[in-house]
């Protein structure tokens, strides 16, 4: 991609959002033509148009999202993530990178010392925040919003209550345009995240 785009970002991509957020949303990977081209999760993309209108809808976004990074949107006790930091092959991550990008996911879970709420955007996100919780992915089953109520105390985490963890569908153009995801159900997602968080 360097080579037919170099403008484009082409590395990494980072965490977007304040440190001191309850709400963590955690993705699979940058995509080749969002996260990748801009360097922000979720920017330039179909499942950005989605994820950011929804996050807006219930405050934990405020600006106008126009898929670039310096759009002047912020989140509002939201933080979003990937399990893998760069585009994989195909958007098939191997259990090699998984592995290798866990230490910079594990990083990014001690340091919300307020977090209350993960939503997993997808079966790998899922397993992955189980795994970046030294949790074993079997006791948790993945199904499109299923909740569970994880017990662990993260390091330097200053509170000791549970730790709610959401199961959505990815929302991703494949997931919308078969209908395995609609607007309604991904916005049911949020709004349980946002009735949760206001109760505590």
């Amino acid at each position: 991609m360097r080579e037919s785009h170099p403008d484009w970002h082409n590395a990494p991509v980072g965490d977007f959002g304040s440190l001191d957020a309850r709400l963590l949303v955690v993705g699979l990977a940058p995509g080749r033509m969002g996260a990748n081209r801009t360097s922000r999760p979720f920017t330039g993309d179909d499942a950005g148009r989605l994820l950011y209108a929804t996050l807006a809808e219930f405050g934990f976004s405020s600006g106008v999202y126009d898929a670039r990074s310096d759009d002047g949107v912020a989140l509002v006790d939201c933080r979003i993530a990937n399990v893998l930091r760069c585009v994989p092959p195909g958007n098939k991550p191997l259990p090699a990178e998984l592995s290798a990008c866990r230490p910079f996911f594990v990083a990014t879970l001690r340091r919300l010392k307020r977090l209350r709420l993960i939503v997993a955007l997808g079966r790998v996100a899922h397993e992955g925040a189980l795994r970046g919780l030294s949790l074993k992915t079997g006791g948790f089953p993945f199904a499109h919003g299923r909740e569970h109520e994880i017990q662990h105390a993260i390091a330097d985490n200053t509170t000791n209550s549970p730790i709610i963890l959401i199961d959505s569908y990815h929302c991703s153009r494949l997931n919308t345009n078969t209908g395995a995801l609609t607007p309604q159900m991904f916005r049911a997602i949020f709004a349980r995240a946002r009735e949760i968080l206001d109760a505590r």
